[in-house]
């Protein structure tokens, strides 16, 4: 009996897990090729003064979101501290967070690490947020915070 009530306590337990990374994955910004940040190495954003692409290879998945690598050594650093390196707000626009609190697409090559959070941008068609971003961070940062959890609990 007692072997019956732990086994269904670990099936219960894994499919909530299952459930959470499945949530978890449908609120980041994987439209580009199913992987986070369009490929790119998230430590790289920290470590380097250009983003670097990553490789299939050296792909790991968090939670439900596949991050690519550009070396063993970035892939083994982000296993060690994943909140350390993942994108803000599911890799979603910090500025449309900052004011709309819309999901908006981004260039991941329009970036900025602000208290230490790598922040992504969109910057198409003649707009680049993150100068728009930079006249008042802070204020739009608090209300990307602010935001961030209603769109994830919708």
């Amino acid at each position: 009996m007692k072997l019956f009530i732990f086994t269904l306590l670990l099936f219960v337990f894994q499919i909530g897990v299952a459930q959470d990374a499945t949530q978890r994955k449908n609120n980041f910004n994987l439209t580009r090729n199913g992987v986070a940040l369009s490929g790119y190495d998230p430590v790289s954003y920290f470590k380097s003064p250009e983003p670097k692409k990553g490789e299939a290879k050296w792909s790991y998945t968090y939670k439900g979101v596949t991050y690519w690598f550009s070396s063993a050594s970035n892939r083994s650093e982000f296993v060690n501290s994943p909140a350390a390196y993942e994108p803000s707000y599911g890799g979603w626009c910090a500025y449309a967070l900052g004011t709309s609190g819309e999901k908006v697409e981004v260039d991941p090559l329009t970036y900025k690490i602000y208290q230490g959070k790598l922040l992504l941008f969109y910057n198409r068609l003649f707009t680049n947020t993150l100068t728009l971003w930079n006249k008042d961070e802070d204020t739009f940062f608090t209300t990307a915070e602010k935001n961030w959890p209603s769109i994830i609990n919708h």
